[in-house]
């Protein structure tokens, strides 16, 4: 058994739902006063050149864990706009 695919699958999932916990309770709280929105766009652009550098590599687990991660960043981005006022 290779490790390398292991790590690398465990890397992938672990970046990728990292935001999760933070998205679940900014819907339930709708408070995200200490949410740094710029954090999230710096994040974003990240993960989203990973996604295109994933592409270019033809690397389907770069492509899906990163794009999977742009999306919910950008879920969270979205909440802690939309919610800053509250």
């Amino acid at each position: 058994m290779e490790l390398e695919p292991i790590i690398g699958a465990l890397a992938g999932l672990f970046t990728t739902i990292a935001v999760l916990p933070q998205i679940i309770k900014a819907l339930r709280t709708k408070k995200v006063e200490d949410v740094s929105p710029w954090m999230f766009v710096t994040l974003c652009l990240g993960v989203g050149l990973w996604t295109i550098y994933g592409f270019l590599k033809s690397d389907l687990p770069i492509i899906l864990t990163n794009g999977i991660s742009f999306i919910l960043n950008s879920i969270m981005l979205y909440l802690a706009i939309a919610n800053k006022n509250n």
